[in-house]
């Protein structure tokens, strides 16, 4: 199929676009975003037997109103089974969003962000759906899945149950910027977080006599960063970044009640990336080092320390794809058919596509306009979201 040969409704697929812009569904709160998605396949001919949620929300550590939502379409030819994927919910910031056209763009009211991450992907899942069923276009067995809880950890996908995937050999996420892009792999990550427990006393009377958590914390950091474990890092043996994201007290409180009481409680939590697992770890260990030198550092007037408790785990893995790889030749092939000169992008940010790569489904990520992300100026540039809905069709429809 050519491009001129895809049977696209744009002014349907702009309508489902806004309709699920419109539709608040922030993370961990994707009931009601799910419930219009299901409205609007069974609009288009998708059977409800053939709609059904998953259960990962009952292993995700974080209330999370529903499972994964899971769409199976039978092939009306043969061919290994296809994924197509993207996530349900949107940042906190998309709250209260209200979309309007502007253009050919779509904008929120510049009072929020819009939540075109990662509703350009949902509609354009929708969109595949019905073009293919209208138009009785010849495809493989298609699995849709919209994820959960993407924004707040990748936990929709890392929860899955790899078996609720039918067997899907190759997936196509759709969540980025521009048709071009053609994500192929992307950047591990370990969260690390230190709880330091000092010794209060009066600041003016006996400051001796206290242990300082936030000087202990801010010894470390300063550490960390002279060693060269802050910000974006580059050693002989690896590369990658790492950010400090929280210092603060108990339940999110300042470290510290007052200016005269030496501070007996921080808590510190950061993030470390690469493209390799293995160099995440050692960043991590960089900072747990650091927060040892400190540690030693900080001392009473009779040389006791603070009490200092340093962990960290992984997030999610890297991954990257081959050029060679079948679902890589695939999109390259279908962007070239739509005129579109692939651009090969090895992600420093995480997307699902690492955690269905892990569960050994091979996955690309394509763009449909979704830009400025995660902040009030977001929009969706319509143009890209045509190409991107275009560019899924085709990869629903290519012969293998």
């Amino acid at each position: 199929m050519s491009s001129s040969q895809i049977p696209l409704n744009v002014a349907a697929a702009e309508d489902h676009l806004m309709r699920f812009l419109s539709v608040e569904g922030v993370t961990g709160q994707e009931a009601n975003i799910a419930a219009a998605v299901i409205d609007a396949l069974k609009a288009v001919g998708v059977p409800e037997s053939a709609i059904r949620f998953d259960d990962a929300n009952s292993r995700i550590p974080l209330p999370t109103e529903t499972g994964n939502l899971i769409v199976d379409l039978p092939g009306t030819r043969p061919g290994p089974r296809l994924l197509f994927s993207t996530h349900l919910d949107t940042v906190p910031l998309c709250a209260g969003v209200k979309p309007r056209r502007e253009g050919d763009r779509i904008v929120s009211d510049g009072t929020t962000a819009l939540g075109g991450d990662a509703r350009t992907g949902v509609a354009v899942l929708v969109v595949v759906a019905e073009t293919l069923l209208k138009n009785k276009l010849p495809h493989p067995p298609i699995t849709l899945l919209f994820t959960v809880r993407e924004e707040s950890g990748l936990h929709g996908a890392r929860e899955l149950n790899p078996a609720d995937l039918n067997g899907a050999v190759m997936c196509i996420n759709v969540d980025g910027q521009s048709a071009a892009d053609l994500i192929i792999g992307a950047v591990g990550q370990e969260n690390w977080e230190v709880e330091i427990i000092g010794r209060a006393s009066h600041a003016g009377v006996a400051p001796d006599k206290g242990i300082s958590a936030t000087m202990v914390g801010a010894i470390a950091l300063a550490e960390a960063r002279k060693e060269g474990w802050f910000g974006k890092i580059v050693k002989p043996d690896g590369r990658g970044t790492s950010n400090v994201g929280i210092f603060g007290g108990k339940g999110n409180t300042p470290a510290g009640d007052a200016t005269n009481v030496v501070t007996d409680y921080a808590f510190i939590k950061g993030e470390a990336r690469s493209p390799e697992s293995s160099f995440a770890t050692k960043i991590a260990e960089g900072y747990k080092q650091a927060f040892a030198k400190a540690q030693a550092d900080v001392t009473d007037h009779e040389g006791d320390t603070a009490k200092v408790t340093f962990s960290h785990k992984a997030s999610y893995p890297p991954f990257e794809l081959g050029k060679d790889t079948p679902i890589v030749k695939r999109a390259a092939k279908a962007m070239q058919i739509l005129g579109i000169e692939p651009v090969y992008i090895f992600s420093n940010g995480g997307l699902d596509a690492n955690w269905l790569d892990k569960h050994g489904v091979p996955t690309i990520t394509i763009g449909a306009g979704q830009a400025e992300i995660h902040t009030i100026k977001e929009y969706v540039n319509l143009t890209e979201f045509e190409k991107g809905c275009r560019l899924g069709v085709l990869l629903a429809t290519l012969d293998d």
